[in-house]
């Protein structure tokens, strides 16, 4: 069968003899027809409901806005998606230093993309096209849905929905309540009779169907939103600009209510309108996932990248991702927030069709590079008891320990991994997500160390501190301890030289530089010249960003204190690279004005 790929060019949808398109897509990301890769997951199963659907990739917002104007207008609405990640992330480093190259973007190209995509491709598809809806989705619009810190601006900003002028957001995992809104708008608007040259359903009837439709966030501006029981009331916009402390309190109905099988609508005012966030889609079943990854993707970049290389792809077109979720809820991650803390798994069976699809890839040389998830080892995993899980708003199952409910068995992730092998194509598959050690069984830590590892292992121990592990909602520093004598003993006992990656953040929220000091001397005690490493960088809608920007602990209250100017950025980082020769002086001299000598002779000796 012919491979065929979403159109992209007007003379893509004319070889298609279609006349007019039913939905556009727009994103920041080039188009990889994978289902890793957001815009190709919404075209193909909006395809699927049997509409018309286009992406237009990295369009060119400079120039005389031909990208926005080649496709005309759909019949039902625009999509605009910032890309797989936030667009300030993947510009900008934690120094807000433009980054040298774009992942997600052909030979990695830093100028393809603008800053915030969402709200400059939203602003000029509203200009050309003042009626027809346009609706934003990914990751940047959905931690955007609210009141939010910005930290390239340094300024708390309304939700997205203010400055783009969109005329609604689906946040989380768009795949349901896109189907919906298609739906919705084609039903509203089958008595009408179509316009060739008009939307089904105009901007301004739009507001009709959206009171119920779950997942989605729109400005209501039309007064008092009529009243649910049950709503959530937060501090208005303006209420946060004069008082941290009341954008504090705001997160952590947020972040509780995005956790629950059962929500609540919230509502925030912003100006003279409200913010209205209806309430998450339950969580997929497994029949719903596997259809959403299922569906017909050739699995490669759009042929007009042919002879260009996309980082992005590289890193996954060998890997297969075997669950969403996680239920970690680390308060510096967003993926809980975005993907829920609910784990849904695909069936066995959908993951042996995808692997076969990769090995018939002409490149493939036998080798998987990864089946896993957001923490590759929580695959099956969930309540025991769902009565319990639905009674539940904790941001974690994991911390401060583990739920009672959690059913952490590894015995069918196991026999994932021992049906792939088994395929004849197959000849190792790796894990190339980071796993958590502390929910491993031995039995899985053995079976991955002795056969799943390409070399390198990923974990994130994040710091050694107790207190910040507990802000950063991490488990105790000795569990990661206990894990690397047991991945060195293994090594030991298999004639294997496989390291043992760690990951580590500097300047998270309650990390002081004598923090850093002592997580130094703890890694060189371990051995590690530490190379994963990170400065914390505040995103939006995580509890950390929230401590960062306001001082407070949005579920105490209390004060915490952040290292915020570069100066005490670097002075924290720094500690990682004790090992360097150029960092003695500087290091001893931090340590004696810390009044910590004896970190200096950990470190250094007693010369």
């Amino acid at each position: 069968m012919t491979m065929t790929w979403l159109p992209t060019t007007k003379k893509e949808v004319e070889q298609r003899g279609w006349e007019r398109l039913d939905v556009i897509l727009f994103s920041g990301d080039a188009y990889v027809d994978h289902p890793s890769f957001g815009a190709a997951v919404i075209g193909r199963i909006l395809e699927a409901q049997g509409l018309r659907v286009a992406i237009v990739p990295q369009p060119n917002w400079r120039d005389d806005l031909r990208d926005f104007k080649k496709l005309g207008c759909p019949r039902l609405f625009f999509g605009v998606s910032a890309g797989c990640m936030d667009s300030m992330v993947n510009k900008y480093t934690a120094n807000r230093r433009l980054r040298s190259d774009d992942a997600y973007t052909p030979d990695a190209r830093v100028d393809m993309r603008p800053e915030y995509p969402s709200i400059v491709y939203t602003q000029l598809l509203k200009q050309l096209y003042p009626n027809v809806p346009v609706v934003l989705g990914g990751i940047e619009a959905s931690m955007r849905r609210l009141t939010h810190y910005d930290y390239w601006q340094d300024r708390l900003k309304p939700s997205i929905l203010v400055e783009s002028k969109a005329d609604l957001l689906v946040y989380g995992m768009g795949e349901m309540p896109i189907v919906e809104l298609a739906c919705r708008i084609r039903q509203k608007a089958s008595q009408e009779k179509e316009q060739t040259d008009a939307p089904l359903l105009g901007s301004e009837q739009l507001e009709s169907i959206l009171y119920d439709l779950p997942q989605i966030a729109y400005l209501y501006n039309r007064g008092v939103v009529p009243p649910q029981a049950g709503d959530i009331t937060l501090f208005p916009h303006e209420a946060c600009l004069q008082d941290k402390k009341k954008q504090a309190a705001n997160f952590r109905p947020i972040e509780e209510e995005s956790n629950r099988y059962a929500a609540a609508r919230i509502l925030q005012q912003t100006g003279e309108a409200t913010v209205v966030v209806n309430p998450p889609y339950p969580p997929m079943t497994t029949d719903q996932l596997d259809h959403s990854f299922d569906l017909p993707y050739t699995r490669l970049p759009h042929p007009r990248y042919r002879g260009k290389r996309i980082p992005a792809y590289d890193m996954i077109k060998f890997s297969v991702n075997i669950h969403r979720g996680c239920f970690g809820g680390c308060a510096f991650c967003t993926i809980s927030a975005h993907q829920g803390k609910f784990i849904v798994s695909r069936s066995k069976e959908s993951i042996l069709r995808e692997v076969k699809a990769i090995t018939a890839l002409p490149d493939f040389k036998g080798y998987l590079s990864d089946l896993g998830g957001p923490s590759a080892n929580m695959y099956r995993m969930g309540g025991k008891e769902l009565s319990v899980c639905r009674r539940c708003k904790r941001p974690s199952c994991i911390h401060p320990g583990v739920c009672p409910n959690l059913n952490t068995d590894h015995r069918p992730l196991l026999d994932l991994y021992r049906a792939v092998d088994a395929l004849p194509e197959v000849k190792k598959s790796f894990i190339g997500s980071g796993i958590r050690y502390d929910i491993c069984s031995d039995e899985y830590a053995c079976e991955v160390i002795r056969h799943h590892v390409s070399g390198r292992l990923k974990v994130a121990p994040e710091h050694t501190s107790q207190r910040v592990l507990g802000l950063m909602r991490k488990p105790s520093f000795t569990r990661f301890e206990a894990f690397s004598r047991l991945f060195e003993r293994i090594n030991r006992e298999e004639g294997l030289q496989q390291q043992l990656i760690p990951y580590f953040i500097s300047s998270h929220p309650g990390c002081t530089r004598e923090d850093m000091a002592e997580l130094a001397v703890l890694t060189k005690q371990l051995h590690f010249h530490l190379e994963q490493v990170q400065d914390f960088t505040p995103t939006p809608m995580t509890v950390a960003t929230e401590m960062w920007y306001t001082g407070y602990h949005p579920y105490t209250l209390e004060r915490i204190f952040s290292a915020r100017t570069p100066q005490e950025k670097l002075a924290q980082r720094q500690f990682f690279f004790w090992y360097k020769p150029e960092m003695r002086k500087p290091l001893c001299q931090e340590l004696r004005r810390l009044g910590r000598p004896d970190l200096i002779e950990k470190l250094y000796g007693s010369r």
